[in-house]
């Protein structure tokens, strides 16, 4: 047996929905550095973005709701005497942003409560400075993220080979992991104590942060290109993605127990040169995969310890950056569970929402677990003394309704739906149907064979012999039924009394005509016997067999047979009329017939017209 089975998902018919070029964040200007980073980053407040400024380092701030075409001056985040790399936002406060530079800097800052990028008429917007300045590496610093249980953590990674671990509120660092050359991926475990980086010298490690020692080194993605990689929420996985040796993009699954080799090998996904972004959403367990340098963005569902892929995004414009919003911050009215920012042609930002599509208008809570909110597992003082959690969750029903954030257990678990309603089981209808069973209909049953068929007409036929008198043909009140000759050869003669029993017994009832009573089955009984006692059953059959082989088909008024008449010669009027009845109808059917005949030659008449035009 050979078939398709589709996989069930909720997420199988996701699709990314563009913004127009008015709803887009127009007129910047985006950095053109070349290192490898994402260029600009995102939450429910605000979008930071890297900014192509002269005179040293710089970043713009948007607030989310300012869309359209900004000003030509807008005020900026300076502070570095170097091109800035990359930013980060912190998980637990949507005004604090972190910013690594190539002066071999990280710097914190601050946005302003009433922070605009419009000003008013004659009004000068200055420009933001940093409130807190980390220095500690002698080369670039070229990524920066927060820890995403602890408050105030920060891990920034340099072109000295290191990563540093930062207590944000002391502004020194604590820990150091030391690297064989510079790395190109890093990425938190959800409870903020494990890490996973990629470097330049194509290894893959596995940190115990708070150890400065890595649990696992071995080989990652074989390509000379940059790999990336993102830790996958809770589950112990990471993913990967790189090039081959043979320069094309592969995506890798690894078990953090066995970092040995990935989970069934690399997966080849093109051989596009473009380095591939990898972002995970814990709230619908899906691998969002982007280029730089192309214009799509593809997404996997992890089920079942591998990657099922879902669709692809696609766009004519290419990026070179790309974020994407928390899970607090997505649309839940409109069945978003995911939004992208994309850099187009360094010179705006469109938001790229990915929707759920489903009818109904109410909160959909399969698609929607709990998401984390802004409230952290625990302090940077605790963190680095050894504690570990997962940060409280928020109901996202609640900011469906309108109502604020309220907060659950960072395992909690929705109820599930209860099917039974929706789709009783069969065991609860049986009872029902054995308490009201329905009349069995007489109709119902196989029909009854020929042999029985004429063993009850011969005892209905013998029910109406006389055995002390003998009847012969000249006294009997029906004519002798002959066998049918060629209508085209012989005149057309009347049927005697048993053929009219047979035709009114035979003849199709019209739509308002009322089903026969027990009466009319009881006559036609009556007239079936007394045909029966007149010719055999065999010999009719055996008569009309040879009169359909030798009838050749004529009009169906001529096929009607005439009036009958009685014994006496007096017509019989109910027959008569029944007779007058279906000569009418069949009249009727030839002329639409010829009416039909007619429109066929026509139509055929025209397409040979067209067929000679052609």
């Amino acid at each position: 047996m050979s078939g398709r089975f589709v996989r069930s998902s909720k997420y199988r018919h996701v699709f990314g929905r563009p913004t127009r070029k008015e709803q887009c964040y127009d007129n910047l200007r985006i950095s053109r550095n070349a290192w490898d980073t994402n260029l600009v980053k995102a939450n429910p407040q605000y979008v930071s973005v890297n900014w192509e400024a002269s005179g040293g380092g710089a970043f713009a701030v948007i607030p989310i709701g300012e869309k359209g075409r900004l000003p030509e001056h807008i005020p900026l985040f300076r502070g570095h005497t170097s091109v800035v790399l990359d930013t980060d936002w912190s998980p637990f406060n949507d005004s604090l942003i972190a910013s690594g530079s190539d002066d071999g800097k990280a710097f914190l800052w601050k946005v302003p409560a009433d922070f605009r990028v419009r000003a008013e008429e004659g009004e000068e917007l200055k420009d933001i400075a940093p409130v807190g300045k980390l220095t500690g590496h002698s080369r670039k610093v070229g990524h920066v993220l927060f820890n995403p249980a602890a408050d105030g953590v920060l891990a920034t990674s340099s072109g000295d080979y290191t990563i540093k671990i930062w207590d944000v509120e002391a502004g020194s660092p604590k820990l150091t992991l030391k690297h064989g050359d510079i790395v190109q991926g890093l990425s938190w475990s959800a409870n903020g104590s494990l890490m996973v980086t990629t470097s330049r010298d194509k290894k893959l490690r596995m940190w115990d942060v708070r150890q400065e020692k890595p649990a696992h080194v071995g080989p990652g993605h074989a390509g000379a290109k940059n790999s990336r990689v993102t830790w996958m929420g809770e589950h112990d996985r990471v993913a990967t993605t790189g090039f081959s040796r043979m320069s094309d993009r592969q995506l890798g699954l690894w078990d953090v127990r066995k970092p040995s080799e990935p989970m069934d090998g690399f997966e080849r996904l093109d051989s596009i040169s473009g380095v591939c972004m990898p972002f995970w959403d814990d709230g619908t367990q899906c691998l969002y995969l982007a280029g730089r340098g192309d214009g799509n963005i593809r997404y996997f569902e992890y089920q079942n310890d591998r990657f099922e892929y879902l669709s692809e995004y696609k766009s004519s414009e290419p990026q070179r950056g790309l974020a994407f919003l928390p899970k607090r911050g997505v649309n839940v009215h409109e069945n978003e569970v995911m939004r992208a920012f994309k850099t187009v042609n360094d010179s705006y930002i469109e938001p790229i929402s990915f929707i759920v599509p489903r009818r109904a208008e109410v909160f959909q809570d399969d698609i929607y677990p709990p998401a984390v909110g802004l409230k952290p597992a625990m302090s940077a003082s605790e963190w680095f003394g050894g504690k570990e959690g997962i940060p409280p969750k928020i109901d996202l029903a609640a900011v469906y309704a309108g109502e604020g954030p309220i907060e659950v257990s960072s395992d909690y678990k929705p109820p599930a739906r209860d099917p039974s309603p929706r789709a009783p089981s069969p065991s609860k209808k049986a009872p029902e149907t054995e308490s009201a069973p329905e009349p069995i209909s007489a109709l119902k049953g196989p029909p009854p064979s020929m042999n029985e068929q004429t063993a009850s007409i011969k005892d209905l036929a013998s029910k109406y012999h006389d055995d002390g008198e003998a009847s012969s043909e000249d006294d009997s009140s029906f004519e002798e039924v002959t066998k049918p000759t060629d209508r085209s050869s012989q005149p057309h003669t009347a049927p005697g009394p048993s053929a009219q029993s047979s035709l009114s017994a035979t003849t199709p009832r019209t739509m308002g005509e009322a089903l026969p009573s027990a009466n009319d089955k009881t006559g036609d009984l009556d007239k079936v016997s007394q045909m029966a006692a007149s010719q055999s059953t065999s010999s009719q059959i055996k008569s009309q067999a040879e009169s359909i082989s030798g009838h050749k088909p004529e009009p169906l008024a001529e096929q009607l047979p005439q009036p009958p008449t009685s014994v006496g010669g007096e017509q019989q009027p109910e027959l008569q009329a029944r007779l007058a009845e279906i000569k009418g109808l069949l009249e009727q059917q030839n002329k639409m017939m010829s009416a039909q005949n007619e429109t066929i030659e026509a139509l055929r008449s025209q397409v040979d017209r067209l067929r000679a035009q052609i």
